[in-house]
């Protein structure tokens, strides 16, 4: 699933975002920008940091995770790229243009054609059937009938729901809802698709289910989605850039595989902690990367398998050792002492950013 990022197009840049709730925001940000911390910005000047100093890459064609406990400001960040909020400070371009100062046609014009949203509660109208639901951003735009029923029908279809069209909201499961709320953002067309929680509200079957389906249809429609969690093994499941938000700003983010193996922060340490390291790992981030030529009767991994499944089926052999290939390239080895290594959690590397976290 995850690419060489450097290679692909910024499709949204989000630059020194800075959001300060409260009565004065603008004076108030001066001393954010001077460290005062957000329990010291509530208690002496009476406003709330939302967002401290963001600064993100959302790569064209990824899954961008935003994540981080409750209050850490990741559903008020993705709030601000369609602007249903608008920042104290800070820049939000998108395809290069900056939205901040896009007038309110041109704002219409973002919500209706690049953007679509997916939203936890699944904001279905109640009075329309399902199939008008998912056609609500066509029938917006002024597509004639035909078009838009066809599309929606289509698109139910993907989703898993073909002939509950007719059907109303209220006679849905909640995940039968929530896969109208996809196929909804799915018709609209926009090649940016942000999902904020989700997959929060369903039961952890459905949730699972839901997710393979977003990856499924990932792998086909390769759109840009920004999608926040609170859930750290959904973020490392869907995730192909992660970024971990706590009051306010940025830990850390990149790939998840680095997060897991080269945390920058004892609060990154301590959230990764109780992950099942075995399962998340793959074997690209594990391996030792050669091309030089290894025994014909050596064993063979693929780079994305996880070490879950090297490990069975070395069948607890701690010497034996895999050749790992790509479509049949080698590009590397990996021993199961490594492999042992890899699943002992690691501490905060001291270049981090442990500072942040008294802030």
């Amino acid at each position: 699933m995850v690419g060489d990022r450097d290679d692909k197009t910024t499709a949204i840049q989000i630059r020194n975002l800075y959001k300060v709730f409260g009565e004065d925001p603008v004076n108030a940000l001066e001393h954010v920008k001077q460290g005062v911390s957000k329990s010291d910005l509530l208690q002496h000047h009476g406003h709330v940091i939302g967002l401290n100093d963001i600064n993100v890459n959302v790569k064209e064609g990824d899954i961008t995770v935003m994540m981080g406990l409750s209050g850490s400001g990741k559903s008020t960040l993705i709030r601000h790229l369609n602007r249903l909020i608008d920042p104290t400070a800070g820049e939000i371009l998108v395809n290069g243009e900056d939205i901040l100062a896009y007038n309110e046609n041109a704002l219409r014009r973002l919500r209706r054609h690049r953007m679509s949203m997916v939203f936890q509660n699944f904001a279905l109208l109640p009075h329309r059937t399902v199939r008008q639901n998912v056609a609500l951003a066509l029938v917006v735009r002024g597509e004639p009938r035909s078009e838009y029923e066809d599309q929606a029908e289509y698109w139910l279809d993907r989703v898993g729901l073909k002939g509950n069209g007719h059907q109303y909201p209220n006679e849905l499961s909640g995940g039968m809802q929530q896969r109208v709320g996809l196929a909804r953002a799915l018709a609209s067309n926009a090649p940016i698709m942000l999902m904020d929680e989700a997959f929060s509200a369903l039961d952890p079957l459905i949730r699972t289910d839901m997710q393979d389906l977003l990856l499924e249809l990932q792998a086909e429609l390769s759109k840009t989605v920004v999608f926040i969690s609170h859930d750290l093994d959904e973020a490392l499941r869907l995730a192909d850039h992660l970024v971990i938000l706590k009051d306010g700003y940025v830990v850390q983010q990149g790939e998840p595989q680095t997060i897991l193996m080269d945390p920058q922060d004892d609060y990154i340490v301590d959230f990764v902690s109780d992950i099942n390291r075995a399962r998340v790992l793959r074997v690209r981030s594990v391996m030792r990367r050669t091309n030089e030529p290894q025994p014909d009767d050596m064993p063979e991994i693929g780079p994305e398998d996880n070490l879950e499944h090297v490990i069975a089926v070395s069948h607890g052999d701690l010497g034996q050792t895999f050749v790992v290939r790509d479509q049949g390239r080698q590009i590397g080895v990996l021993d199961m002492q490594d492999l042992m290594r890899a699943l002992v959690p690691t501490s905060a590397s001291e270049g981090g950013m442990r500072h942040r976290a008294s802030a």
